[in-house]
């Protein structure tokens, strides 16, 4: 049976994630549309409605908070990328496709991009980014196969797919300063074209 200290425990628990979850989310969003220069903790603490002590209580730096908010969104896109296919392979090749450079010109991934931005000046930063993108990047490539349905012991299906992803990630830049829509949709196309191909 439990007692009263462990049921005012859980309350107090469900509040501190909520606060951890409103803090990346603002993280998130303060990166996206200020960049790191304009991302402060208590900036983001304005944001997410909590005072600056209680982001430095989740997140004791600066590093350690926005480290953990690309984390949040590294979780996200995966996140994202199955709920559109819950049953695993896709039959429609061009709609994982669409689905992954959606991913990639959305704002989780500008968040993201602000962040390496500033590893790339940060000893620091700089080592912690890189490890977790490694990690993204391994989980990324994980998913793109089983949802494109590639059989890497095929030789080139490997390189095929990561080339994929890394086109993904440069229509992902390119968009950042106009609207790429027009000519994303051509070359998600033509890549889809390529990848049947490949993959076939």
């Amino acid at each position: 049976m439990s007692t009263t200290a462990e049921r005012d425990r859980a309350p107090k628990q469900d509040r501190s994630r909520a606060t951890r979850q409103r803090l990346l989310e603002a993280a998130v969003a303060c990166l996206a549309e200020h960049g790191w220069a304009g991302s402060t903790v208590s900036v983001v603490a304005e944001r997410a409605g909590v005072s600056r002590g209680a982001a430095q209580h989740h997140f004791p730096t600066r590093e350690d908070l926005f480290t953990a908010a690309v984390e949040y969104v590294a979780e996200e896109r995966s996140s994202a990328l199955r709920a559109l296919f819950p049953g695993g392979a896709a039959d429609d090749r061009r709609a994982v496709l669409a689905a992954v450079v959606g991913l990639y010109t959305g704002p989780l991934f500008r968040a993201a991009l602000h962040l390496w931005v500033a590893a790339s000046n940060e000893d620091q930063l700089r080592a912690r980014v890189t490890e977790l993108e490694a990690r993204v990047g391994r989980e990324t490539h994980r998913i793109a196969v089983e949802l494109l349905g590639a059989d890497e012991r095929l030789p080139g299906v490997r390189e095929t797919v990561q080339g994929f992803l890394d086109m993904a990630r440069g229509l992902g830049l390119a968009n950042l300063l106009t609207d790429d829509t027009a000519r994303r949709d051509r070359v998600v196309n033509q890549w889809a074209d390529l990848l049947e191909r490949a993959l076939a």
